[in-house]
């Protein structure tokens, strides 16, 4: 029997990288960004393991207008999918987060990216391990890297225990993910790292999180 799930596990790897490696060969351009906001739209930025999990609940919460999945963190110009996987480029996959400051708050968006993974995880967000998954909470004032910081301060005494290793940095240059990978998780369901891995994190989140949620239109 434990033969039998390791062969099933095994062959949903193969055919999510198989599709992945498609996609790559299709699509292998950095994405060209045309967001529609209003003047009133902020963006913020955060790492926090794969970005078609980090994006999905984003989008998830109210007075989020768009998320787009990229690269942030690094020293290497154009990062791709491809070189960042590499862990020589310093770029971890990100999010740009486009929000309405009247509906949702910095610090609300703090809140959501502490609560929807583990800070306390060098490297990685199960499944994924490596410094392009790495927690990066990046700030662009002086007032959201103290809201950032308060907030370490706090989880780190309510919660846990000093062990925080979320790094804290100033957004330098954002490059958006190639295509193919915006909005993963809604239009590939069907992918079995989506359906194992991103889906049950955004429902984790979800059930954390109700009163931040956007509501279901009917």
């Amino acid at each position: 029997m434990k033969i039998f799930k390791g062969v099933i596990v095994f062959t949903a790897v193969v055919l999510a990288v198989t599709l992945l490696s498609f996609s790559q060969k299709k699509e292998d351009k950095l994405k060209e960004v045309s967001v529609q906001t209003s003047s009133e739209t902020k963006v913020a930025y955060f790492a926090s393991g794969c970005f078609w999990c980090v994006e999905a609940i984003f989008e998830s919460v109210n007075g989020v207008e768009e998320v787009i999945s990229g690269y942030a963190g690094g020293h290497t110009k154009n990062p791709t999918y491809k070189t960042i996987g590499t862990g020589k480029t310093g770029h971890a996959e990100s999010v740009a987060v486009y929000y309405n400051p009247k509906k949702v708050s910095f610090k609300t968006l703090v809140t959501v990216f502490f609560g929807s993974h583990d800070p306390t995880t060098k490297n990685g967000q199960h499944p994924d391990y490596g410094s392009q998954y790495r927690s990066i909470a990046f700030y662009q004032t002086p007032q959201e890297k103290e809201i950032i910081e308060n907030t370490i301060r706090k989880l780190n005494k309510e919660v846990y225990k000093g062990k925080i290793v979320t790094e804290v940095t100033k957004l330098e240059k954002f490059y958006p993910a190639e295509e193919y990978h915006q909005n993963y998780e809604r239009l590939h369901p069907e992918n079995p790292y989506v359906q194992r891995v991103s889906i049950p994190r955004l429902n984790r989140f979800k059930r954390k999180f109700p009163e931040l949620l956007k509501k279901e239109k009917n």
